[in-house]
């Protein structure tokens, strides 16, 4: 898999079982974030750049030097995964170009994550660039689909998770989905 360069030090926070960084919480109820931003700027105003840096808590579903992808808060359905790069930027085209294949080589397999790991017959992958991007950090969004689900066209409602432990579980069926997805893509 591509490698995101990383000319900052990489900082990061003891992650234990589950891809829990937060000490104190065994249960695994909330995830707080990666650790540290290893590619770039950060924005101390951005929300998204305060969850990579593990200072908002979020629903983790993977973390590398490239990119964090976290559960919706506001989901389409349960499993609708944002990827954000651990580089603060706005849109699509402030990311630097050498970073946009790595970025989208763990948005793929966030994909088939996704898929597999929510049981869906495919995915939808959506980026907003400004106009109805709710927080300004580059997140694409990975949403589990499946026929006759409801969404038509570009109004879709959003739902909510059942608590905090129905949100747990679908993160860590996620993060193994991921995690197998990623071991297929690794040469033998």
């Amino acid at each position: 898999m591509p490698v995101c360069p990383a000319p900052v030090t990489v900082t990061r926070r003891a992650v234990g079982p589950g891809g829990l960084c937060k000490a104190g919480d065994p249960a695994g109820r909330r995830v707080w974030g990666g650790g540290g931003n290893s590619v770039g700027p950060v924005a101390s105003d951005c929300l998204f750049c305060r969850i990579i840096a593990g200072e908002e808590p979020s629903h983790q579903v993977m973390s590398d030097d490239c990119a964090v992808a976290v559960l919706d808060v506001r989901p389409l359905f349960p499993g609708h995964v944002l990827v954000l790069p651990r580089r603060h930027c706005e849109t699509l085209a402030d990311l630097p170009a050498d970073q946009v294949g790595p970025l989208f080589a763990r948005v793929r397999l966030m994909s088939r994550a996704v898929a597999d790991g929510m049981g869906a017959e495919g995915t939808f992958v959506a980026m907003n660039n400004r106009v109805s991007q709710s927080v300004p950090h580059l997140h694409v969004h990975v949403v589990p689909r499946r026929r006759k689900d409801g969404l038509r066209g570009f109004f879709w409602p959003r739902t909510g998770y059942d608590g905090d432990e129905h949100a747990s579980t679908v993160a860590r069926t996620l993060r193994g989905a991921y995690q197998r997805a990623a071991s297929a893509e690794e040469p033998a």
